[in-house]
């Protein structure tokens, strides 16, 4: 079995050789080898593949299930198995991936070349007179671009050279139409004026097989060999081609790129509607100063004038003159109370007038002193009942009621308190209840004598 296995795949690879096959991938899995098996199938079979890590293939990364490819490669078998299968040599997208993928491949070379390099792109002139326009004349581009012009600057002129912006032979009437306006330039004689300023390559939206013009690699080159700058507005704002990258400007639409085109008319028509209100604010400025400025020296002029200072001066003997009237005025009238004052005060210092008074006073208070005396004497009286009550209470004679008494020195009066305060032989008097008692100290205690005289024999 192995050898008929054998002859088959070198039957196979003998006769077939390199084939190419169009399909959906299918069952797609890249191994840790980095070997890719995946199934290429169409509506009645399918073909077993293979794509070893060391092929070359520009587009492996978009080999996934459900992508449309055209694979060339060689048929084969694999032995164990008994199974018939593709090496894959080659990748191609079909369709709109197909057109991805050669668009991707051409902008990566023109890049290498330096096509794309911002060095070598020229600055579209700030106010061009004449423009030459790539565009087809029924399409709606051209009618944006002239509608915007028209609107901001309708003194642009345009040299119109109408070609097919899609479909077959679009692509050579384009790189043609660049090249008669570079020709149209050079003989009008761009040293002196008369030629162009730019190029301005654009067409609407579409899908990228309505754009692919615009992405032909002849297009690029006739952009990037142009002796006049190139302005490339092709499609809307989120499409791109080959010939954005080249130009030496890119718009995003055909109305953006009249406006670049005028810009610079309507920044300077700003500018100078900007500076002549300036001017004008700048003239009302001024002679709004140099009003006030004349004002003010009229002012001085006045204030300096003599007769300004002689009014003045007449106005300062007219307040001067008040002034004293015034002072005068006002030192009369103090005089004249001063006067009256003095009257008042001498009148009143009459000895008459005085003794009158007095006498009224002293008739007053005559009238007044007993019953104020009487009233004063009755309200005091309770209060002198309540201290002499007092007095009596604290009165050593109630002390003496109660069986007390109370010894003095007799030489001095002085109440004896301790027995430390008299001394042997000293006299002393005890007043009691009814009467006095004299004695004499003898030895610690004293003697009494209800009689006043001490007994012979002494003892205490």
């Amino acid at each position: 079995m192995s050898e008929l296995t054998s002859e088959v795949r070198r039957t196979l690879e003998e006769g077939f050789g390199s084939v190419a096959v169009s399909g959906e991938v299918s069952n797609w899995r890249l191994q840790a080898s980095g070997h890719a098996y995946f199934v290429l199938k169409d509506a009645r079979s399918q073909l077993a593949c293979v794509l070893f890590r060391g092929q070359a293939v520009g587009t492996r990364d978009q080999l996934r299930d459900g992508a449309h490819v055209i694979l060339t490669g060689e048929l084969t078998v694999y032995e164990p198995r008994g199974q018939y299968q593709l090496r894959v040599l080659g990748v191609e997208l079909e369709g709109v991936g197909a057109l991805q993928a050669a668009f991707e491949k051409l902008k990566a070379r023109l890049q290498a070349e330096g096509l794309f390099d911002a060095a070598r792109k020229r600055p579209i002139p700030r106010f061009p007179r004449r423009v030459g326009l790539v565009t087809s004349p029924s399409g709606a581009a051209i009618r944006d671009v002239l509608h915007v012009v028209a609107r901001r600057y309708a003194g642009l002129e345009f040299v119109l050279v109408p070609v097919r912006v899609q479909g077959a032979g679009a692509a050579e009437e384009i790189s043609a139409a660049v090249a008669l306006l570079n020709a149209y330039d050079e003989a009008a004689g761009a040293g002196a004026g008369e030629g162009l300023d730019a190029i301005l390559v654009t067409r609407g939206g579409g899908s990228l097989e309505d754009l692919w013009a615009f992405n032909e690699e002849g297009v690029a080159r006739s952009l990037a060999a142009s002796r006049v700058p190139v302005i490339s507005a092709v499609g809307h704002e989120i499409d791109f081609t080959i010939a954005d990258f080249v130009a030496d400007l890119r718009a995003a639409t055909p109305s953006a790129a009249a406006e670049l085109l005028t810009a610079g008319y309507v920044d300077s028509r700003v500018r100078v509607a900007e500076g002549v209100r300036r001017l004008q604010w700048l003239a009302r400025r001024h002679l709004e100063d140099q009003t006030s400025a004349a004002d003010g020296w009229r002012r001085r002029l006045a204030r300096m004038h003599p007769r300004r200072g002689l009014a003045e001066r007449a106005q300062r003997l007219d307040d001067a003159v008040e002034t004293l009237r015034r002072i005068a005025a006002r030192c009369l009238e103090d005089h004249r109370r001063q006067e009256g004052a003095v009257r008042q005060r001498l009148a009143a210092s009459r000895p008459s007038a005085v003794v009158s008074r007095w006498r009224r006073e002293l008739a007053d208070w005559q009238r007044r002193l007993p019953r104020a005396a009487a009233l004063e004497l009755e309200a005091r009286r309770p209060r002198l009942a309540r201290l002499v009550a007092g007095l009596r209470m604290l009165s050593p004679e109630q002390v003496l009621q109660r069986g007390y008494s109370i010894t003095f020195n007799d030489a001095d009066g002085a109440v004896v308190r301790s027995p430390d305060e008299v001394t042997p032989g000293q006299r002393l008097r005890t007043r009691v209840r009814d009467g006095e008692i004299e004695s004499e100290v003898r030895g610690g205690l004293p003697w009494v004598s209800p009689f006043g005289v001490p007994p012979s024999g002494g003892g205490a």
